[in-house]
């Protein structure tokens, strides 16, 4: 890896201790649209699709949620498929700002995070690396 790209990669991203002693690549984002903007946290999931936010979020970035595009979950929720919808996002990872696109949900459990995705969240880095031994996340720039 090249000095310039170590320097671009997003430093300081740790795993976050959640209840019962379990650690999870969870990081602080910023999630805006239309000049508002909201601080959440996001579970870098190598296994869901896009980013998904519970639809409280949208509801602070005044969005109208219905106005997405309409899809459905299945796998991250209990029973059956569960109605999201896309909108267009900005989110703020490290400092560093990103156009994307992130679901908006509903029934998602509103006690927890959100979920970045491989294609909304991966997709705007060249490399996203998780290191389990020493709990280190890694976000290396395009």
């Amino acid at each position: 890896m090249t000095s310039e790209r170590r320097r671009k990669k997003a430093a300081g991203n740790l795993y976050y201790k959640l209840e019962k002693g379990v650690e999870r690549p969870i990081v602080r984002i910023k999630v805006s649209n239309g000049g508002k903007a909201v601080y959440y946290y996001g579970l870098i999931d190598s296994g869901a699709d896009m980013n998904l936010f519970h639809s409280e979020i949208s509801d602070l970035l005044g969005i109208t949620l219905e106005t997405g595009v309409k899809g459905y979950m299945k796998g991250a929720v209990e029973g059956r498929p569960q109605v999201y919808y896309i909108h267009p996002i900005v989110l703020e990872v490290e400092g560093r700002s990103y156009g994307t696109y992130a679901a908006f949900m509903t029934n998602l459990s509103k006690n927890g995070h959100g979920l970045l995705g491989q294609r909304t969240f991966f997709n705007l880095f060249n490399k996203v690396s998780f290191g389990f031994t020493k709990k280190e996340i890694e976000l290396v720039e395009k």
